[in-house]
């Protein structure tokens, strides 16, 4: 069998079953039941899923692809699980077709939006109604699909987490990718002073300097950090968002200025290395970000942050740029795009 095919011994039925189920009741599926890469992604048929107490089911128009979900594919164990068979997740905007008991926050028809945990690849999925997001009039499904995790990762890695105050500096690390274009641009939109933005290639720079970077910095220089402490007249950066890690939060630890904020959200290198203490002498603070620990612990913030974004997407402050769809049957070309670092924006699955 061909990775991406539904053909033959594709056909693997949900919980083992012998009974092939009705063809209305069945939809496709991305899982892998290996780690490795990309080529490890099948589509599947399975039967369409039934929401649960608070849960809606959903018609799927568009679903983000994450770098977490590549690492996961690759057996990277990101958010402490890495399990087999896998079934990536990721944001997914689309229809409610059903809702399950108690559910009273959106109707049958709504178009929403929603991150979910895991089988987000797929035709139709459940996903806590609680946190479904009504998609704006004005938002096509693709480019809603920011509006969950990349969108409140940013704003609240830099406000909660950051706590950036205007006219402040702030470096954004890995800036054209799915989280960093839009926090280039939260950032201006909260009255940052100066925002430096680094990528790796011309294309990307010149990407987030047309989002509104002040200053663009190629990463894979060697003297890359000079840049940046240049940029800064040599006192460094009082916001610093991190995803890469290694060599790059190394430095980046370095750059942060005195009563600096160094936001610690990811690993894109898969590479941590250790932060002594004494780096932190002049009074810098290392915070880290999680979206689950807001959503779970500061609800009513998640609330006020998702308004704020609204806002700022409809006075033209905020765009989220999608960089291609694709077929869910392109779910090996998704990942491939994620591993080679090639996109500007978001990669978005349309089914």
């Amino acid at each position: 069998m061909q990775p991406g095919s539904l053909g033959g011994a594709a056909r693997r039925l949900v919980g083992g079953s012998t009974t092939p189920p009705s063809w209305e009741n069945t939809m496709r599926i991305v899982r892998h039941y290996e780690h490795g890469a990309p080529s490890v992604l099948r589509v599947e048929e399975a039967e369409k899923p039934q929401p649960g107490p608070g849960e809606v089911l959903i018609r799927s128009e568009a679903i983000g692809v994450t770098f977490a979900e590549v690492q996961r594919r690759q057996g990277i164990p990101i958010g402490g699980h890495a399990t087999l068979p896998g079934a990536p997740g990721g944001d997914v905007a689309g229809v409610v077709e059903a809702l399950g008991d108690g559910v009273t926050n959106v109707r049958v028809g709504d178009r929403v939006v929603v991150d979910v945990d895991h089988s987000a690849y797929a035709d139709h999925v459940t996903a806590d109604a609680a946190w479904a997001i009504t998609i704006p009039d004005t938002m096509d499904a693709a480019e809603a699909t920011l509006l969950p995790s990349p969108a409140q990762t940013a704003y609240h890695a830099i406000k909660e987490s950051g706590q950036l105050k205007p006219g402040e500096s702030i470096l954004i690390d890995a800036a054209s990718g799915g989280v960093g274009h839009l926090a280039v641009q939260i950032a201006k939109a909260m009255g940052a002073g100066k925002v430096i933005a680094t990528a790796s290639t011309q294309a990307k720079l010149d990407f987030v300097r047309d989002l509104g970077a002040d200053v663009t910095v190629n990463y894979t220089d060697d003297d890359w950090d000079e840049q940046v402490r240049e940029a800064t007249e040599g006192r460094g950066v009082d916001v610093v968002l991190e995803t890469v890690g290694g060599d790059i939060l190394t430095k980046s630890v370095a750059l942060t200025a005195q009563f600096g904020r160094l936001v610690f959200y990811g690993s894109a290198s898969g590479d941590i290395q250790p932060v002594h203490p004494l780096m932190l002498s002049r009074m810098k603070t290392v915070a880290g970000f999680a979206l689950y620990a807001m959503l779970y612990n500061k609800p009513e913030a998640i609330a006020a942050g998702q308004r704020d974004l609204l806002d700022m997407i409809a006075t033209g402050k905020l765009r989220p740029i999608v960089h291609e769809r694709l077929g869910l049957d392109e779910a090996v070309k998704a990942h491939e795009l994620m591993e080679a670092r090639a996109q500007l924006g978001k990669i978005v699955l349309v089914p």
